[in-house]
């Protein structure tokens, strides 16, 4: 079993920046993509950003030039610096990482952690 923790969220003032992560740990032989998605309440769940393991990065719109997707291979961690949040950046912020024990691909998700913007 492959499980995440994420961790960094919290409450930022509009403008603020805000830092997430999320470790991998458990029977992983390789990762293929690290990704971060959001669901807003009365909202779908969408993707944020997402990371290869070559390191090709994919934004939303919504987001561009204002977060950064980043992965650490030995530590089989995916970060997502958040600058300049606005109010509308207000969700639960979930980790999914694609990746192969070996035998076949598989996606996990995590807990999620919430990020209010708000003054």
């Amino acid at each position: 079993q492959v499980q995440l923790v994420e961790s960094g969220g919290g409450l930022v003032q509009p403008g603020g920046s805000l830092g997430l992560s999320c470790a991998a740990s458990g029977s992983i032989f390789s990762i293929a993509a690290m990704g971060w998605y959001r669901q807003a309440p009365g909202k779908q769940r969408e993707l944020v950003a997402v990371i290869t393991s070559g390191r090709s990065t994919n934004y939303a719109d919504s987001v561009k030039g204002r977060f950064t997707i980043s992965r650490d291979n030995a530590k089989n961690t995916v970060y997502l610096q958040m600058n300049t949040l606005k109010p509308e950046d207000t969700a639960i912020y979930y980790c999914k990482v694609l990746y192969s024990d070996g035998l076949r691909y598989l996606e996990v998700w995590g807990q999620g952690t919430l990020v209010t913007i708000s003054s």
